[in-house]
């Protein structure tokens, strides 16, 4: 049954990739805004249709940080539509094409953008991911399979209905975008091996949700793998700019991947900035694991050994590390980074391009918020996720890396001799 269910879901999907891959930049965006039309006004049945799921994963004991992503108000409801027409107000890569050489005999190379064909989105509980990873899939020219989990079932269901009314009064197929009508896990296997009609899968969750895909999948995974942010905090930095960038990237919101999770503060500036830290987090009730030569500075601070660093805590804790400079920093970073966000504070332009240069993180970045290591924010619109895999893609995925480059020769009777 599940086989049967998951080979129907990819070949109408695959059918349906085929119909949008050509459609025009016009006919999409007018589509998109529909979509974006249309949960606005099914927002009543969203938000009763999340309050269900809210209600069912307090009854099974969901942390803080599962439930926080799962959570829909109007104002996030909205911020789903607007994402979509921020979509639409980006340039379409689908067709984009550029020189890549002329031949001596008068041959022309070129390389144009075209669409992946079918995505398998793997997702938790993230009822926004249905309407992002359905836009950008849309609007790369994509069809959208997508597998929500049983947390955020309900609400990415009445989710993709009000998107498939949009797109039916516009005239495209529906199995542009579908949303798996069960999570279970078996039904996902079965999709997992479908690499006959679905041509990428990306996975977004948990540590055991990217190792499950990424070790059953017959079809190539794109990882979107957990987020172990952290903050260095140089000796020539700024220490009331490196707090302010401190309890932003940790406290702001917590149950995200950008959120912050590790800080290291040279020692030379740690007992000017430690006390100031061990303040503004005690005011933001912040639990601290901190090293032996940090945890002096805190009061009901744990003790953490030093192999127990690199803990997603995507709640209000975070671990402190005195390092004896930047090679220490830069050690620790290459045992415990998750490859995701690192930020350095400092005024040393020097130190900082080197902290660029030899940090490998899909996002590297000098006195900013690792909070703005977001697809919308860095200028893409909505994201897929933030891949940490090197290839296709690295660091936030927007419709780009959504499409593949494939080689247009044009000649005037060329034969080769």
């Amino acid at each position: 049954m599940n086989n049967q269910l998951a080979t129907d879901i990819s070949k109408r999907a695959a059918v349906a990739a085929r119909t949008i891959a050509t459609l025009s930049t016009e006919k999409k965006n007018q589509a998109l805004q529909r979509m974006a039309d249309s949960i606005r006004k099914h927002m009543g049945a969203i938000l009763a249709a999340n309050q269900d799921d809210l209600k069912a994963g307090k009854e099974k004991g969901l942390d803080d940080a599962m439930m926080d992503r799962l959570a829909l108000d109007e104002a996030r409801v909205e911020d789903m539509a607007q994402a979509i027409e921020a979509i639409i107000a980006l340039p379409d890569p689908v067709g984009d094409s550029y020189l890549l050489e002329e031949r001596p005999n008068g041959m022309r190379i070129d390389k144009m953008r075209i669409p992946l064909g079918v995505i398998c989105m793997i997702y938790e509980a993230r009822p926004n991911v249905t309407a992002d990873a359905g836009a950008l899939c849309f609007k790369s020219g994509n069809a959208a399979i997508l597998r929500c989990g049983r947390e955020a079932i309900g609400t990415s269901k009445v989710i993709a209905e009000a998107m498939h009314e949009a797109l039916e009064a516009s005239g495209i197929n529906k199995d542009v975008l579908t949303v798996v009508p069960t999570p279970d896990r078996d039904l996902m296997a079965e999709l997992l091996k479908q690499k006959d009609h679905i041509d990428l899968v990306i996975p977004r969750g948990g540590e055991g949700l990217i190792h499950y895909v990424s070790d059953n999948s017959k079809i190539p995974v794109i990882q979107h793998y957990k987020g172990v942010c952290h903050l260095y905090v140089d000796k020539d930095a700024d220490l009331d700019k490196a707090l302010r960038l401190l309890l932003n990237g940790k406290t702001q919101r917590t149950g995200v991947c950008n959120a912050l999770e590790g800080l290291l503060v040279h020692e030379e500036i740690s007992e000017k900035f430690l006390p100031m830290v061990a303040q503004a987090l005690a005011e933001k009730q912040v639990k601290v694991h901190a090293c032996k030569r940090s945890i002096s500075f805190f009061d009901n601070a744990e003790a953490i050994a030093d192999e127990d660093f690199g803990v997603e805590y995507l709640a209000l804790e975070i671990a402190i590390r005195v390092v004896k400079d930047y090679d220490g920093a830069i050690a620790h970073l290459e045992t415990f980074s998750s490859g995701h966000t690192d930020v350095i504070s400092t005024e040393n332009e020097a130190t900082a391009r080197r902290f660029i240069a030899d940090i490998d993180s899909a996002v590297t970045m000098w006195n900013t918020s690792s909070r703005f290591s977001d697809g919308g924010q860095l200028g893409l619109g909505a994201e897929i996720g933030i891949s940490t895999s090197k290839l296709h893609a690295y660091g936030p995925m927007g419709l780009q890396s959504l499409t593949t480059e494939k080689f247009v020769v044009t000649g005037t009777g060329q034969i080769r001799e």
